[in-house]
């Protein structure tokens, strides 16, 4: 993602974090939503208990929009259509974590929740204020999170408690890197690498979608951890 020239201009990039950040916040407002009904009320979680298929849908869905937007730019920068596929990606995946946390004890969720937020906000904070470059560890975190999903793969065939409890605790540093590093990417300024704020739905899911996958590592600890 190269430096845009707009991009430089003070007024362009905190208008940019700031439609960013705000379409987020409603994304994981949504999100608490889901879980919170999942959670609390007992004829939805039993229905979600009852059927763990409609994960494995929603997760091909989710996925195949995933794939369409990143590789075709046109349709992620065309309104109303590009909003409209952030929509039913951020109900896909709300749903997602509603059908997870729906098995387990309000306390864990909100445990896992708590400290979710307090280690997303704590991040973009770092992000925002130090000197460091993360955006050139692009290859770098690459690497690492394809070591991470074989590894997942692996502990899916061969289930093993110690092992998840590991990768969930890799995961949960290495998307915190990616947090730091996309939120970076958008700050733009001095550091070497930015995205341009045409790109703005990639942005958004950028940021959403390493929020969700923190949450859902430290939730996994918790669990796995009790």
């Amino acid at each position: 993602m190269d430096n845009d020239v707009g991009f430089n201009d003070r007024v362009i990039r905190k208008n940019f974090l700031c439609k960013i950040y705000g379409i987020v916040l409603c994304q994981l407002l949504i999100a608490i939503a889901f879980m919170t009904v999942a959670t609390f009320h007992d004829p939805t979680r039993l229905f979600l208990k009852s059927y763990p298929s409609l994960r494995i849908i929603t997760s091909i869905i989710t996925l195949s929009i995933l794939i369409t937007l990143a590789f075709c730019e046109k349709l992620r920068r065309k309104s109303p259509i590009n909003y409209i596929f952030l929509f039913v990606i951020t109900i896909a995946l709300s749903f997602l974590l509603a059908v997870t946390v729906s098995r387990y004890y309000p306390k864990q969720v909100l445990s896992a929740l708590s400290l979710a937020t307090i280690i997303c906000f704590a991040l973009t904070i770092f992000a925002l204020q130090t000197k460091i470059d993360f955006t050139v560890m692009g290859s770098t975190l690459m690497v690492a999170i394809i070591i991470l999903m074989v590894a997942s793969i692996v502990v899916i065939l061969y289930p093993a408690k110690l092992m998840t409890l590991i990768i969930s605790c890799a995961g949960s540093i290495i998307y915190s890197f990616f947090l730091i590093y996309d939120t970076q990417m958008m700050v733009g300024s001095n550091h070497r690498y930015s995205i341009t704020p045409k790109e703005y739905i990639l942005a958004v899911l950028a940021i959403y979608i390493d929020v969700i996958n923190i949450f859902s590592d430290i939730f996994t600890i918790i669990v796995v951890g009790d």
